[in-house]
């Protein structure tokens, strides 16, 4: 009867060391996974945004005069007016306020006037309260928020290749000439365009590393700048990302340079990071589908793979 109970206790202690052990190395793993592993050279620098702030439109400015408050968002707005986009805006602005009562007194505030646009903000509408200083029921879910209505690109398996429309193997074979701007080759759904608006990025100017980022926000991504230039973190859900981003510059060689890939594999490796993206509006070279099957961690989201990577979202 002893031998066996001893026997039992040992399993015991053994599971419970066992699951202490794991908890401590997931929580070792999501610390980490929040800056670059010590010594790799790619420390923090500042964070751009959090899993809580991620889905907020970027404010330029807000301020309460009588019983108004006025709430001015810095996104581009299009040329034609869109009344979806208008009412994201003002769902957002409510949400400004709410957030800003902390701080300031709202309760003369009967109205919200909203504010939008590049140069000389326009006014996008307006939100009456239901009474004064009361503000409506907050949103379930934010509509700059992609989670519940998108597939999440990035957390697709890296083994599943894109079907390229064009590759190129040497840089003779790329194109000569200056690339056009990114929103030309690519086809954008209408609720994408809103959403890449409403964080702050013209669809019309952006560039693959604009979009790419932007899309990390509306999926709810941490994201985190490192002190190297065009480096950064991302996280969520305990899984992290090392990313880097090279836009390409009018003028510019349209294909990545190989530089640039050997630095983003040195740097991944030394990241701690659970996998890596490098992303580029240029064109890249035959050498990353030899890097992407040799090591599966990485991708490389080129200006041949933007569309595909779209369309992965299955996004109407």
């Amino acid at each position: 009867m002893l031998p066996g109970i001893i026997v039992a206790v040992v399993i015991l202690g053994f599971v419970a060391w066992y699951l202490a052990r794991s908890r401590k190395k997931q929580a070792e793993r999501l610390e980490s996974a929040a800056r670059t592993a010590p010594g790799s050279g790619l420390a923090t620098s500042k964070e751009l945004f959090d899993d809580t702030t991620a889905h907020r439109a970027p404010l330029a400015s807000f301020h309460v005069e009588g019983e108004q408050a006025k709430v001015t968002f810095d996104v581009p707005l299009p040329e034609e007016d869109d009344e979806v986009l208008n009412d994201l805006l003002l769902a957002e602005a409510v949400e400004v306020v709410r957030e800003r009562r902390q701080t300031l007194p709202i309760d003369d505030v009967n109205e919200i006037v909203v504010y939008a646009g590049e140069g000389e903000p326009q006014l996008v509408g307006r939100t009456k309260l239901p009474a004064k200083g009361q503000l409506p029921p907050p949103e379930v879910r934010s509509g700059l928020s992609l989670s519940h209505v998108a597939h999440d690109p990035f957390a697709a398996p890296f083994e599943e290749r894109s079907d390229h429309s064009v590759v190129y193997g040497t840089k003779a074979d790329v194109p000569p000439d200056e690339l056009p701007p990114l929103r030309e080759e690519i086809r954008i759904p209408k609720g994408l365009e809103r959403g890449l608006r409403a964080t702050g990025v013209d669809p019309d100017q952006m560039t693959g590393p604009d979009f790419v980022l932007s899309l990390l926000k509306m999926f709810g991504y941490g994201v985190t700048e490192q002190a190297q230039a065009n480096s950064y973190i991302a996280v969520k859900g305990g899984q992290s990302f090392y990313v880097l981003t090279d836009a390409y510059e009018k003028g510019g060689y349209p294909e990545l340079d190989e530089s640039i890939i050997r630095r983003f594999v040195v740097d991944f490796q030394s990241s701690g990071a659970d996998r890596g993206i490098l992303i580029s509006d240029k064109y890249s070279p035959y050498m990353i589908h030899e890097i992407e099957g040799h090591q599966p961690k990485v991708r490389f989201i080129t200006r041949e793979r933007v569309q595909s990577f779209v369309d992965s979202m299955a996004l109407g």
